[in-house]
């Protein structure tokens, strides 16, 4: 597998998702796909306080076990976990990673990510709080996700001016059905050799093409229950439309539509790593069969020419 780096952190260009755990997967589930995704060379895994009910983060943990110094870990902070649990404060920074750390069963996070902006906190001072962290050994590198390029620009002038640790990562929602990132945050990450962490990769499985125009998704799908209305969502007429040339253009060069997905994102610079999730080892295989697939210029520019521009 190859990697990429996130900051000071080397991870494989294929990571885990983590979302699903605690949720869709109990813990004996999380575990099988945790040791599948170790075995395939993943060494990536991206979780949340929130994902599962806070239970991702104790799964994730538990089927880590002894293998921990093997892998890469991130989680994120600040949305609500529960009453007067949530947002960016100081106070809050501190007593959400001492709880994640206990969640997770270890003494530090490799990836520590704000999950959102929060407008009632300035940057500044979280990032005080996350620079303690850092000095303390309990974090080896901090992250954002869903922040704009204004909001990424202000913490980094924060950082600067308070000589605090900077943020390495941005996490935000980017696949080949919703490619806004293209615009702005991308650009912005290349200029300032920012990693770039994509969710929703697969567009909640939208490209996989297993979902049909006309035809009621698979039972037991995680869009299963989406509305029956297709003028819009992931499975509008004209996303499955979009996804119908991907998947022929993906096969008629040797590969699955998710390869496809993957690949792609991988073949812009300042992707570090994919984090595809996964409730089964075939989907963990399936996610990592693209990690070798290198899209070259013209390929690239066939496959940006069957999808909309950004937006």
């Amino acid at each position: 597998m190859r990697t990429r780096s996130i900051g000071s952190l080397e991870v494989s260009v294929v990571g885990l998702g983590c979302n699903n755990f605690g949720g869709r997967l109990d813990a004996e589930r999380t575990t099988a796909v945790v040791h599948a995704a170790l075995d395939a060379g993943i060494t990536f895994f991206d979780t949340a306080d929130v994902y599962g009910g806070t239970r991702s983060e104790e799964f994730l943990g538990r089927a880590l076990a002894s293998r921990r110094s093997e892998v890469v870990i991130g989680t994120k902070f600040g949305m609500q976990v529960s009453e007067g649990k949530k947002g960016a404060r100081p106070e809050y920074v501190r007593a959400a990673l001492a709880d994640s750390l206990r969640r997770l069963g270890t003494d530090y996070v490799d990836l520590y990510q704000l999950h959102a902006p929060d407008p009632d906190t300035p940057i500044a001072e979280t990032l005080g709080a996350l620079d303690e962290c850092v000095r303390a050994g309990t974090v080896r590198e901090i992250g954002c996700s869903n922040f704009t390029v204004e909001q990424m620009r202000a913490a980094a002038e924060a950082a600067a001016a308070g000589s605090t640790a900077r943020f390495v990562s941005v996490q935000n929602h980017y696949n080949l059905l919703h490619r806004s990132p293209e615009r702005d945050v991308l650009p912005e990450c290349e200029r300032t050799g920012t990693a770039f962490v994509p969710y929703f990769p697969l567009a909640a499985g939208a490209l996989t093409g297993k979902y049909r125009r006309g035809a009621p998704p698979p039972e037991g799908a995680r869009l299963a229950g989406a509305a029956a209305d297709r003028s819009q969502g992931p499975l509008s007429d004209a996303n499955l439309e979009v996804v119908e040339r991907l998947e022929a253009w993906a096969q008629g060069h040797g590969h699955s539509p998710v390869e496809l997905a993957v690949a792609w994102i991988l073949a812009h610079p300042p992707v570090a790593s994919v984090i595809a999730g996964a409730t089964t080892a075939a989907q963990v295989h399936a996610n990592v069969a693209a990690a070798d697939w290198a899209l070259d210029a013209a390929a690239k520019a066939e496959v940006d020419a069957l999808v909309p521009s950004p937006t």
